[in-house]
């Protein structure tokens, strides 16, 4: 597919793809005229950076993080830094708290809905 189907299946600007591909995070196929072609996976790939980069992980983090993003049990850091591992924890507590904050709110909203469908439409009751 071309940049411009891989943005609009992903949200994610032509623009900023070019940029994960500059950081080595996507390597799409060039053709013989230059343009860029993506594999499907990719649709897959940029979605989980995009929410990696929400979450405040740098992208020179997520480019070392790429193996776990297949869910590799292979994944090996060469030289682990006691600074990252602090950082990446600390991003990881926010991530909890931010799921446990939507699913919060998500059943706020089923709740709602429920009683929606449970209410008398008011033409109904006349």
């Amino acid at each position: 597919m071309r940049i411009g189907e891989l943005a609009q299946k992903t949200g994610v600007p032509a623009r900023m793809l070019r940029y994960y591909e500059e950081q080595g995070l996507i390597a799409p196929r060039r053709l013989q005229n230059g343009y860029r072609e993506y594999e499907d996976y990719l649709v897959h790939r940029v979605r989980k950076i995009r929410g990696l980069l929400d979450s405040g992980i740098p992208t020179r983090i997520i480019g070392d993080m790429l193996p776990c993003l297949n869910n590799t049990e292979a994944t090996v850091v060469a030289d682990p830094d006691p600074e990252l591992r602090e950082m990446l924890v600390e991003q990881r507590g926010k991530m909890t708290e931010r799921i446990s904050f939507l699913e919060q709110n998500r059943d706020a909203l089923t709740r709602y809905i429920e009683a929606m469908d449970r209410a008398v439409p008011a033409s109904a009751a006349s």
